[in-house]
C-alpha cells in the first residue's frame, strides 16, 4: 500500500491537469449510507425497494411515501466534508485540479471548498416548485409535513436531483465530457462505476494516467494505471 500511495503523490505532483470523478464512496466515510448495500435495511420499513421509490414514476403517484423515504434516508444536514473532500478542495486551490465531478447529491464537496463541482444526479439543497419555479433551501424540505407545498402558488416542491427514468442535464454533461477528454490525469474514486450514464463518461478520457481508488474492484480497474483498494479518504488523507 505504501509503494501505491507514494506512486499516487508522484502523479499528483508531475501533473497539472487532473480531473476527479467520485460517487457514494466518497461520502460514506462522512457518515451517508449507500442505500444501494443496504436494500435490506430499508425494506423492513418500506414496502418498495428504494430504486423503485425514487423513480420518477414512483414520485408522480405516490408523492407522500417518496417524502417519507427521502427525508428519513437522503438527507443528511448534519454531515462534515471527509479528508477525500478536502484534499480535492486543496488540490483545485493550488491549481492541480481542474474539477470535480461527482455522482452524489450531498453538496459536501462544495462544503470543503471545491469550486468546480458538476453534480451529476442533481443536490439536495436545491428544491423547486414544480408549478411556480420558487427555489426552497433543504431546510424546507426537511421541516414539510409529508409533501412540501410552495407557499406562494401551491405547488408541490420537487428536489433537484436526478430520480431513475429522468435524464441528466445536458450542460452538465458537455462540461463533464469537456473535462474528462481535455484532462491528463483522471482519478475515479469511491465508486464501482454502475450507474449508467454516469459512469459511461469514463470513456471520453485520453489522457495520461487513470488512478481508481474504491474499496471493491470496478470494470475499469484493468484499463488503470493504478489502482488502490483502500478507503478514499484514507488514501487523501496520505498524500
Amino acid at each position: 500500500m505504501d509503494s501505491k500511495i507514494a506512486e499516487f503523490k508522484s502523479i499528483i505532483e508531475k501533473y497539472d491537469n487532473i480531473v476527479f470523478f467520485g460517487g457514494a464512496g466518497v461520502s460514506t466515510e462522512s457518515g451517508i449510507p449507500d442505500f444501494r448495500s443496504v436494500d435490506g435495511l430499508y425494506n423492513q420499513q418500506y414496502d418498495y425497494p428504494p430504486e423503485t421509490i425514487l423513480s420518477h414514476t414512483f414520485y408522480v403517484r405516490n408523492k407522500e411515501e417518496f417524502y417519507r423515504f427521502y427525508k428519513n434516508k437522503m438527507l443528511f444536514t448534519d454531515v462534515e466534508p471527509n479528508a477525500a473532500h478536502k484534499k480535492l478542495a486543496e488540490l483545485e486551490k493550488a491549481g492541480k485540479l481542474k474539477a470535480v465531478i461527482t455522482q452524489n447529491i450531498d453538496g459536501l464537496h462544495q462544503k470543503a471548498g471545491s469550486k468546480e463541482v458538476l453534480e451529476l444526479h442533481g443536490s439536495v439543497l436545491r428544491n423547486y416548485c414544480e408549478e411556480c419555479g420558487a427555489f426552497y433551501d433543504v431546510d424546507f424540505i426537511k421541516n414539510s409535513e409529508k409533501i412540501p407545498v410552495c407557499p406562494k402558488c401551491g405547488g408541490a416542491v420537487k428536489p433537484d436531483v436526478v430520480l431513475y427514468e429522468e435524464g441528466l442535464n445536458e450542460q452538465t454533461l458537455t462540461d463533464a465530457v469537456r473535462y474528462i477528454s481535455n484532462a491528463e490525469v483522471l482519478i475515479i474514486g469511491g465508486t464501482s462505476l454502475a450507474v449508467y450514464p454516469a459512469a459511461g463518461l469514463i470513456d471520453y478520457f485520453r489522457g495520461e494516467k487513470l488512478v481508481v481508488i474504491n474499496k471493491a474492484p470496478t470494470p475499469r480497474d484493468k484499463y488503470a494505471d493504478l489502482v488502490i483498494e483502500a478507503p478514499i479518504g484514507q488514501v487523501f488523507s496520505n498524500i
